[in-house]
């Protein structure tokens, strides 16, 4: 029973540090994109593109949370992975109002971006980048039992989602002068992060494990979600 134990408990931290690989990653991709994306934005009065480079800001928060949650004896902590969980969701939902409200204003105001190149190719290779480490999250989050790194995962692929929507927006902008894609693409942004959020912080989609030794079951009741 005690070699059992060990060897649970040897693999958690196996799984953890491979966590922790995948958060600092993701956390270097997104200081670039998150810089990248608002200063584009702002050059060209993209709401959609600074929204963007907020999500990525908030995302690289998310990172480090998921860093420190499965650092040295936290590794095996319900309650940090309780407060882990909810740090996670939190980001969704400072996200949600200012892009809500710019888009807006944008929608009523009529303003109109300017094309950027630069944000073209930015979601672009967001969108080749990041649904690997989202899904490769989500996978391992259902094998630690950990509702935060689902969460964190799950930011990665709406990410990606964010991504092709952009895409489409900026195209659609610079093609055929589409200018109201921008901010619609905003409110998208918005209203999928108050989704994703109400996901994290209930904890739901972590996938049925079995929870580390002396823990409960943090999944919330038993749910189950694929990759």
């Amino acid at each position: 029973m005690t070699g059992t134990g060990t060897g649970v408990a040897a693999e958690r931290h196996r799984l953890a540090a491979r966590a922790r690989l995948l958060s600092w990653a993701s956390l270097g991709y997104m200081a670039a994109e998150g810089a990248v994306a608002i200063l584009a934005g702002l050059a060209a009065g993209s709401v959609a593109l600074v929204g963007f480079g907020l999500d990525s800001a908030i995302e690289g928060f998310a990172s480090v949370v998921i860093v420190w949650r499965f650092t040295g004896a936290r590794v095996m902590s319900e309650a940090a992975e309780r407060r882990a969980q909810r740090l996670v969701a939190i980001q969704f939902f400072v996200l949600a109002p200012y892009v809500g409200v710019e888009s807006v204003r944008a929608l009523v105001g009529g303003d109109r971006p300017e094309v950027s190149p630069v944000g073209i190719a930015l979601a672009a290779t967001s969108l080749a980048v990041m649904p690997a480490l989202g899904i490769a999250k989500r996978r391992l989050a259902a094998r630690l039992g950990s509702p935060a790194t689902h969460g964190e995962g799950s930011q990665n692929l709406l990410c990606a989602y964010l991504s092709a929507a952009l895409l489409v927006g900026l195209l659609g902008n610079a093609v055929a002068g589409a200018w109201w894609l921008d901010p619609v693409v905003g409110l998208l942004i918005a209203g999928l992060a108050v989704h994703e959020g109400r996901e994290a912080w209930r904890g739901e989609g972590c996938g049925c494990v079995t929870p580390p030794p002396g823990n409960a079951d943090t999944c919330g009741g038993g749910r189950c979600a694929g990759p």
